[in-house]
């Protein structure tokens, strides 16, 4: 993205609005269409990106007015926050915004949260900007383990916390992993992502990341924007990102949106995605090599053959024979396998599983 200047970004949007108001214009504003037919995947770097296509937001468009309207309230509160360097969750800035417009209007400016999630992200784009860059945070969700360190500064005091030296909990993963923080003496060499926290909490008890020269992270499920944005910093640093989820719809989306990014995250594409990610598994070909996953498969859902063959659909997917092959599998056989299988034969073997794995470069791309 642009260099970044918030409190500058959105003083210049609100004097735009101002602007075309004293000259008697329709204020308005710009902001990049963000449907599916402006989304593509670059084949060259691997990630799904924002086309150029644009739209105009305006006050004086009846069916745009009110979003117009909310969309400035949230810039103008934004400004206050950046101003007084104080930072909220998205779901603050609802509460913030959710009052009614006068004694004499009937309305609140937002009724529900869904209101004001895709108008934030309609700012973003427009400021070319992050929400955390607004002060806007979510709440905070992944967790790490592992040879580097990281300088906080919070407030006025500067932080250096040992990520090998969290103990059983791990370093909780920030909503915001850019301003006023950083990575430094990163000694590992890879990544691991594990998608449960079950199974991070299994490693991380046998010291895998210590043992293994590995940074032990997991999302706790769905990758948050502050984990994938830490991930995408880790792989720009050469570490290779190595995956480790279920064979289930939810763990290949999980898995995607690490590599390549998510169509409603694309306009910051870039930054979230790490195109170099490996799936280690599970997977289907697992049943081939490990005899006892073979009587621990599970049925596969509706929404997990659904998902698989919406996948060979996607152009960024498909163009990999190997994932061709093991989402057809999958339909075909009506099967899935979670992570938590490994630990059948003794708890140590998810182990050893992934040291094999990547010991001989067994990954799906």
């Amino acid at each position: 993205m642009a260099e970044k200047n918030p409190k500058k970004k959105l003083e210049e949007f609100g004097n735009n609005i101002v602007d075309d108001i004293e000259l008697s214009k329709n204020p308005k504003f710009i902001t990049a269409v963000r449907s599916r037919s402006n989304i593509s995947y670059d084949e060259k770097k691997g990630y799904l990106k924002l086309g150029s296509s644009k739209e105009e937001r305006s006050f004086m468009n009846v069916s745009q007015t009110k979003r117009f309207m909310q969309t400035i309230a949230i810039a103008s509160k934004c400004h206050k926050f950046v101003s007084e360097n104080l930072h909220t969750t998205i779901r603050g800035l609802f509460y913030q915004l959710k009052f009614g417009l006068g004694e004499d209007i009937d309305e609140n400016i937002f009724s529900e949260q869904a209101e004001s999630n895709p108008l934030i992200e309609d700012l973003e784009v427009a400021l070319n900007l992050k929400r955390e860059d607004l002060n806007l945070n979510a709440n905070r969700k992944g967790i790490l383990a592992g040879n580097m360190r990281v300088i906080d500064r919070f407030g006025d005091e500067k932080i250096e916390i040992d990520a090998s030296k969290q103990g059983r909990s791990g370093w909780p993963i920030p909503s915001d992993v850019d301003n006023d923080i950083e990575f430094v003496d990163i000694k590992a060499k890879y990544a691991l992502v594990v998608e449960k926290d079950t199974l991070w909490q299994r490693l991380n008890e046998d010291k895998f990341w210590k043992k293994q020269n590995a940074i032990l992270i997991s999302p706790q499920g769905q990758a948050s924007r502050g984990t994938r944005r830490l991930l995408n910093k880790l792989s720009s640093a050469g570490l290779p990102i190595y995956v480790f989820n279920d064979c289930d719809a939810w763990g290949w989306y999980i898995y995607w949106t690490i590599k390549t990014g998510s169509m409603n995250l694309a306009y910051i594409g870039p930054e979230i995605a790490s195109p170099q990610a490996k799936f280690i598994g599970v997977t289907m070909a697992d049943l081939e090599h490990y005899d006892f996953l073979k009587n621990l498969t599970m049925k596969a859902t509706d929404v997990d053959l659904k998902r698989a063959q919406e996948m060979l659909n996607y152009p960024w997917i498909n163009r990999h024979k190997e994932w061709e092959e093991e989402l057809k599998k999958v339909i075909k056989l009506k099967l899935k396998l979670e992570q938590d299988s490994l630990q059948a034969p003794r708890l140590t073997f998810v182990d050893d599983y992934i040291i094999e794995k990547i010991k001989n470069n067994d990954f799906l791309p």
